[in-house]
């Protein structure tokens, strides 16, 4: 392994007074993110920009990079784990799914990576940003790809998005963790993560230190900051683009200043990645070029927000679907199936449901959800997202960031931590602890941080709590629906090409409740948006390495890539915007390897 240089700044006001120096007249109106923490360091030969060097083999690889020390890995080993997770929570790199030869790549990119803390105004805890310049940047074709994580994943949670597209073409590539991300607090060690995401002590600069006097237990950023982070999630894309100009200049003394007016800027990200470049898209300034947007979370006047139906979802979808015939099958089906029974005969005591044996409690179930607009395509695909116990880990993270609740103040008695073999909290391991910032996903249960309700043995308590958040009118509904009116989104700049992706079977953010209702509104208030409908494509490609999934839905990412070549051609003069489709797919079928012709690329 090659352990490359890191070389850190000698201090951020000297960064943010350059950032000054090079504001351009496209973005005027907002001055410079004010920076700290920042970093570079330098990534070729065995480490390279886009897989660490890991390579489509490496990444493949069942069991993630090892440390050489358990317990205080180096900074290098973790951004080569962090990479390896990242690559496999996104995308399906499973031989016969198609990465690496019908679409996409993994070929090494030397360059470097500035990193830094970021900070929006009012906000009270920093969010992540990095920039990646390969050595092949073209000075002369100025271009930066800039993104947020999907889901609440860290720094690199966009990599196989925005990085896979946009470092073999040259383009400087900037992230956000949008105020999310994999920075936990082990409060019992009383111990964070420093910017290079190692393990620091309380009273270092570390990217997040909870306010709270709570003495055992994690907390995170996402719930736990009282920041409500997703209403600034396009300033968090903004700032992280001011970055990466910054970032060139430093890296291209000589080609300086690099300006919103002299760079091309496209945005992309998917899920909630996606709801945040579509966020980007419409704030004030001519400093977007495009912008594309895949299976985005994104909430609009008159629609469904995804508190309203996560929470809908984590109450009745495990009844809903016995419901239904030919599910998809999530790991341990066997197992799941007693568990769905007895969550419908728990509704129908608590008056939620009605029917007197199970099959019709089921049917009063999936008949609720139908009427509040679920798709029978989306209540399939949900199956998964039952299976992994996802609409809890959701709704009780999001209840506490909407909130604005701080650890000890979790609504409905939720809190996190590390459980022991008798399922009782504990105080996490050193080599835990050190894992977190490579292998977490933002948000718990995972990489052995686990939700820890009040009162477990009676969880539907829990989750008509959550639900009582949405449907309530007490002090603690009235500040989560508060904090979710702050994220709707508005429609993009006039005059700014944007492009959506949608799965029609997208089980975790459908539809109907999000690209459809935001596409509906942007073209009524005569924007430029192009949107692109998939049959067969659901929300998670990762898990088209899952038999079942990838013999009946496609990967989505093909689609964000190709719209990428699209919108880039288009600026470049040398083709058109895409124009709306509904894209007739053909699933692969059991055992099969996908196919071009699977895929059915408008044309």
């Amino acid at each position: 392994m090659n352990l490359t240089p890191v070389r850190i700044a000698v201090a951020g006001a000297a960064l943010a007074l350059a950032a000054c120096a090079t504001q351009s007249p496209r973005n005027a109106k907002e001055a410079a993110p004010v920076l700290s923490q920042p970093r570079t360091t330098d990534h070729r030969g065995d480490d390279d920009l886009l897989s660490g060097g890991l390579g489509l083999a490496g990444l493949r690889a069942l069991t993630p990079p090892a440390f050489a020390d358990a317990g205080h890995p180096t900074p290098a080993e973790l951004r080569r784990r962090a990479l390896w997770s990242n690559w496999r929570g996104i995308a399906d790199l499973a031989p016969g799914g198609g990465y690496g030869e019908l679409y996409g790549t993994i070929a090494p990119i030397p360059g470097r990576e500035f990193s830094a803390f970021a900070t929006v105004v009012g906000a009270n805890q920093p969010h992540r940003v990095l920039v990646q310049v390969p050595d092949a940047f073209d000075t002369g074709k100025r271009c930066v790809v800039v993104t947020a994580s999907s889901g609440s994943r860290g720094i690199y949670g966009s990599i196989a998005v925005a990085g896979a597209w946009g470092l073999p073409k040259g383009c400087a590539v900037a992230y956000t963790d949008k105020g999310a991300g994999t920075d936990y607090f082990d409060l019992d060690a009383g111990q964070g993560v420093r910017a290079d995401g190692t393990v620091g002590a309380r009273g270092e600069p570390l990217a997040f230190d909870p306010a709270t006097t709570a003495t055992s237990g994690v907390a995170f950023k996402h719930a736990h900051s009282k920041d409500n982070p997703e209403a600034d999630w396009g300033r968090h894309v903004k700032q992280a683009a001011q970055f990466a100009l910054q970032s060139l200049d430093e890296a291209f003394p000589a080609a300086a200043p690099f300006t919103f007016d002299n760079t091309r800027v496209i945005a992309v990200g998917i899920s909630n990645g996606g709801g945040a470049v579509l966020r980007a898209a419409e704030l004030d300034g001519d400093w977007l070029d495009a912008v594309v947007a895949g299976e985005p979370n994104v909430f609009v006047e008159g629609a469904r927000p995804l508190y309203d139906y996560t929470t809908q979802a984590a109450l009745l979808m495990p009844c809903a679907l016995l419901h239904l015939q030919n599910l998809p099958q999530p790991p341990l089906t066997a197992q799941s199936v007693p568990l769905w029974t007895q969550r419908c005969a728990a509704l129908k005591a608590a008056g939620l449901i009605e029917g007197d044996d199970t099959a019709a409690q089921a049917r009063s179930a999936y008949e609720a959800m139908k009427a509040s607009g679920w798709t029978d395509q989306a209540l399939r695909a949900g199956a998964l997202s039952v299976g992994f116990d996802l609409w809890r880990a959701v709704a009780v993270t999001y209840a506490s960031a909407y909130g604005r609740y701080g650890f000890g103040d979790m609504p409905c008695g939720n809190r996190y931590a590390a459980l022991g073999t008798d399922l009782a909290p504990r105080a996490a391991t050193a080599a835990e602890r050190a894992a977190w910032w490579s292998d977490a996903s933002g948000i718990p249960p995972g990489a052995g941080v686990h939700i820890v309700e009040q009162n477990p043995t009676a969880p539907l308590t829990t989750l008509q709590c959550l639900r009582a958040m949405w449907t309530g009118n007490d002090a603690d509904a009235a500040r989560v629906q508060q904090s979710v009116a702050e994220t709707r989104a508005s429609v993009p700049r006039e005059g700014l090409p944007v492009v959506v992706i949608h799965g029609t079977d997208d089980g975790l953010i459908p539809p109907a409740f999000s690209s459809a209702p935001y596409v509906r509104q942007a073209k009524a208030a005569g924007r430029d948006v192009r949107y692109w409908q998939v049959h067969n494509a659901q929300h998670f490609d990762a898990f088209l390495g899952l038999p079942d999934y990838g013999a009946r839905y496609l990967p989505l990412l093909p689609y964000v890539y190709e719209a990428l070549d699209r919108v880039d051609a288009h600026l470049d003069g040398a083709g058109s915007l895409p124009t709306d489709a509904v894209i007739e797919t053909t699933p692969r079928g059991a055992g099969k390897a996908l196919t071009a012709s699977d895929l059915a690329m408008p044309r």
